[in-house]
């Protein structure tokens, strides 16, 4: 066979050659790569029997946010001076009325020695003027200019007792001091006592820090300007963060909204969390904003009690219900159907063992589960059929071809050897190629 293939012609041995890698190729991808078709899978069905019973159902609206505190108060001096002591740090946690820092009070104190000294002066002139009074209308009139300039004198000393005080700077309220803007020899600069509000709970000390801070997302209030601005900063020289009251707001679309009422109940869960926590709907906006054409409204949930382990800038997603019955009768909504006749029915075992339909009235659907108004009692059963996916078989090169043949017969040529193969093994007994039924 080996001569017979040596007399061959060049360009034979050539397109015999091109023929085999042909093959080759062939064979690799039959045996090799090719799998046998998959087995349709056939799903499975199940049928249980399942009652009705009497359960809680609820309607929701559902919605995410960040977490913020109810209390951020943002405190400055309300005085000009030099600061003389700062007594916290950031990250402390503080008592309403604490002391938290001090600047001189040089000109406070002479600012009020004067304010009494221009008192004790109005106060003195009146009582002349009321001594030497004659009745005329000169003498009146000299009397109630008098009295008037005793009362300017009198506010003017209350003002400067309060910048005095106002020199102590304490916390108004309990809380996470997360900020502290200010340093020993820092001089402030202000214009007398104020005071903004920041957070829903209102009420810090305005002062040099300049505009209050924001109060927390969606809540009601929002930081004022003081009346005092700062020369070395513009922000809140201490920030106070209440750590016992917290709230979210929302935004909830506009056919949503119209379902909610302040008092609603929430549920909320945290991102590092997946305990449930609680709140109730306490604000919902009146301005709308929009995304993409679609308008929805601000919704402030503030969160119930006091959970531990909530932080600032937390997400939540939260649920607000806004209907929820109790004793309603319901069935897996997968137990309901409807027949030709566009009937809602349900499938129920009857007596002979075979299947009977019944017509129900259906109301709400909640997860799973859809209520049931008219047409089945407490305890009648119903069947439900669930289908699961029967396991798929898988090619494994074992099609309907056998291992080492051709499609259609012929067993693979036998190249191991390093001769010439044998090619009458083919289909056809391998006509045109050496050592062929032709060749």
């Amino acid at each position: 066979m080996l001569s017979l293939w040596r007399r061959t012609r060049p360009w034979v041995r050539v397109v015999a050659v091109a023929l085999l890698v042909g093959v080759a190729g062939t064979g690799v991808y039959w045996f090799g790569f090719r799998e046998a078709p998959a087995q349709a899978a056939t799903p499975e069905s199940t049928t249980t029997a399942v009652a009705a019973s009497l359960s809680t159902i609820q309607q929701s609206v559902s919605a995410s946010g960040t977490l913020t505190p109810t209390v951020q108060e943002d405190v400055s001096f309300a005085v000009s001076g030099t600061v003389t002591s700062v007594d916290v740090a950031a990250g402390d946690t503080v008592t309403a009325g604490q002391q938290l820092a001090t600047v001189d009070t040089l000109q406070l104190d002479a600012a009020l020695l004067q304010a009494r000294a221009d008192l004790a002066s109005a106060q003195a002139s009146l009582s002349n003027a009321q001594d030497e009074a004659d009745g005329s209308d000169a003498s009146d009139a000299q009397v109630a200019a008098l009295a008037a300039q005793v009362d300017v004198a009198q506010t003017a000393v209350d003002d400067a007792e309060a910048d005095l005080a106002g020199a102590t700077l304490t916390a108004p309220v309990s809380g996470l001091l997360t900020t502290v803007d200010v340093e020993v020899g820092d001089a402030v600069t202000g214009s007398g006592s104020s005071s903004g509000s920041s957070g829903s709970a209102g009420g810090s000390t305005g002062g040099t820090g300049g505009t209050g801070g924001t109060g927390g997302m969606g809540g009601s209030s929002t930081g004022s300007t003081g009346s005092s601005s700062a020369t070395s900063t513009s922000t809140a020289q201490f920030v106070i963060v209440g750590t016992d009251a917290w709230q979210t707001s929302v935004s909830v679309g506009e056919s949503d909204v119209a379902l909610l009422a302040v008092g609603n109940q929430a549920e909320l869960t945290t991102s590092s969390s997946t305990d449930t926590i609680y709140g109730t709907v306490t604000e919902i906006g009146l301005l709308s904003s929009s995304s993409g054409g679609v308008a929805s409204y601000p919704v402030t949930v503030a969160v119930t009690g006091s959970p531990e382990g909530l932080h600032d800038g937390e997400s939540v997603d939260v649920s607000i219900i806004y209907e929820r019955r109790t004793d309603v009768l319901t069935v897996p909504a997968s137990a309901v159907t409807t027949d030709d006749d566009g009937q809602t029915v349900v499938t129920q075992e009857g007596a002979d063992g075979g299947t009977v339909t019944t017509a129900v009235t259906v109301g709400e659907t909640s997860g799973t589960m859809i209520e049931i108004t008219e047409g089945l009692a407490e305890g009648d059963e119903v069947l439900v059929t669930t289908f699961s996916p029967r396991a798929s078989g898988s090619g494994d090169g074992s099609g309907d071809t056998e291992q080492g043949q051709f499609p259609g017969g012929g067993q693979m040529p036998d190249f191991s050897s390093g001769e010439m193969p044998d090619f009458s093994q083919m289909p056809g007994g391998g006509a045109g190629f050496p050592g062929g039924s032709n060749g």
